[in-house]
């Protein structure tokens, strides 16, 4: 069974860090691209951060490149976004996601490709 457990979400005030963290289980992780996602009601989800099979390319939106780094571990089946100078805009429901490519694929942060996704983490950034 897949599982994708996102973890580390909370209240933090502006400018502050957050570390989230999403464990995964019944699939063979480094063959798959892991990406973070966020969604606020009434908008589309967006792509935040992805990052390739074996941890060495990553992709972010452009409003937290600079502030938010994806990182993975694939031992422990483990993907990391760290997220530091947080604003109020960053504030949604954040998710993790993965989906199987080859080991070359660039990381894509299109939701639509990915196939396994977790139960998402409250992200909130207010003083």
């Amino acid at each position: 069974q897949v599982k994708l457990v996102e973890s580390g979400g909370g209240l933090v005030q502006p400018g502050g860090s957050l570390r989230l963290s999403c464990a995964a289980s019944g699939f063979t992780f480094n063959h798959y691209q892991l990406g973070w996602f966020r969604q606020t009601p009434g908008k589309e989800r967006e792509g935040v951060a992805c990052i390739s099979r074996g941890g060495g390319r990553a992709n972010y939106l452009d409003s937290v490149q600079g502030r938010f780094t994806i990182s993975r571990d694939n031992n422990k089946s483990t993907v990391f976004l760290q997220m530091d100078n947080l604003k109020p805009e960053d504030t949604a429901v954040y998710y993790c996601a993965a989906r199987r490519t080859i080991l070359s694929a660039e990381p894509n942060c299109d939701s639509n490709e990915y196939e396994y996704w977790g139960q998402g983490t409250q992200v909130t950034t207010s003083s």
